[in-house]
């Protein structure tokens, strides 16, 4: 599946800081000092393994950022899958530039493309079922909306972004506020209309009640073995939506979403993804 590209005024100031770390102070030493003035190449962005693509968008623009004169054309785009040797991206124009924008380019498409084909893998495990994917906020720091978009790339939702798009209770919350019908009603008070609440349990008796007090939009069924899961599904029949996280490996996803829960959430496709083999041919 195909998904619409983040602005690139977005994707700018965290691939300047990129580059920047990259070039150094005095920019490609090497290149300057080995590739003459005015040689041009034709360079092939390659997929290496089978995988997901994710990070075309932010390769093209590394290397515009590196040098507006290069022509970059994506080949498959983000959200498509690759097969090995296939071209993703061809890159015309300085060789200078092509090389200098090199590392940045595949650091991020590599690392983009095995977070959505992680996600693919989780995908294909609820075929048959109506229950979703979505990542969680365990991303690395300052990466969090080009990873959460490879998620996407790869099939998943995404979860909140921060810590202001929701109401999320956990455990801490409901101990540090004195219980759960105490955390659900300060926080009935202090959202909008356009606020959603998930509050988050791990037993069935607090289950029964938070569906007792009401309140909750979601509810986050947190570390449950998989009868509790079922039985927690049959619980709130339909009252709210049902999010499994918490040890959600890729081998318990079939029998997870086999329980009914709307969605699940897993850390791993965000921080345990392996970077996917692309490499960089002239």
């Amino acid at each position: 599946m195909q998904h619409a590209e983040l602005p690139d005024l977005i994707l700018e100031s965290l691939l300047r800081a990129a580059l920047m770390e990259d070039l150094g102070t005095y920019g490609d030493v090497t290149t300057r000092a080995v590739i003459p003035a005015g040689v041009t190449y034709d360079a092939r962005l390659n997929a290496r393994a089978e995988g997901i693509v994710s990070g075309m968008q932010i390769a093209r623009l590394a290397f515009h950022l590196v040098d507006p004169t290069l022509k970059v054309e994506v080949l498959q785009p983000d959200g498509s899958p690759c097969a090995p040797a296939d071209t993703l991206m061809t890159i015309k124009g300085s060789a200078a530039s092509i090389l200098s924008g090199e590392r940045v380019a595949l650091n991020f498409a590599g690392r983009l493309s095995g977070i959505a084909t992680l996600t693919a893998q989780f995908v294909k495990e609820t075929k048959g079922t109506a229950t979703r994917i979505t990542c969680t906020r365990k991303t690395t720091p300052g990466l969090r909306i080009v990873e959460k978009q490879a998620v996407l790339h790869g099939g998943g939702f995404n979860h909140r972004f921060s810590l202001s798009d929701a109401i999320l209770i956990k455990d801490n919350h409901i101990a540090a506020a004195g219980g759960v019908r105490a955390v659900l009603q300060a926080a009935r008070a202090s959202a909008s209309h356009m606020m959603r609440v998930e509050i988050e349990v791990d037993r069935l008796d607090q289950l029964a009640e938070v569906l007792d007090e009401g309140g909750a939009d979601v509810v986050l069924l947190d570390n449950m073995d998989t009868p509790s899961l079922r039985e927690a599904v049959k619980m709130v029949a339909g009252r709210m939506v049902t999010e499994a996280s918490g040890n959600m490996t890729l081998p318990r996803i079939a029998e997870v979403a086999a329980t009914g829960v709307d969605y699940i959430s897993s850390g791993a496709l965000t921080h345990s993804a392996k970077t996917l083999d692309l490499g960089l041919d002239f």
